[in-house]
């Protein structure tokens, strides 16, 4: 799983510690979910979503751009429905 979290937050010019304070985690643990040395809840990632004012897909790279992402969970493939 590749996540684009750094990206959207620098482009939001938003740090990884301001980001993890709007969220309410550590910046340690901000930090190891931008780095995928940790595998975050669903949750916690539609925080980060909410936080950074994007859809929840948006947080992840689709390298094939079908509308679909891998379940952090079980590494499952999920069809995406986005309707703008």
């Amino acid at each position: 799983m590749i996540l684009r979290i750094k990206d959207i937050a620098k482009a939001k010019k938003m740090t990884i510690k301001s980001l993890a304070e709007k969220v309410g985690i550590t910046q340690p643990n901000m930090s190891n979910i931008v780095n995928e040395k940790t595998m975050p809840s669903i949750q916690t990632l539609q925080n980060v979503a909410d936080v950074l004012g994007v859809h929840i897909s948006e947080l992840f790279v689709n390298p094939d751009n079908s509308a679909s992402i891998l379940c952090p969970n079980c590494g499952e493939k999920i069809s995406i429905n986005v309707h703008k």
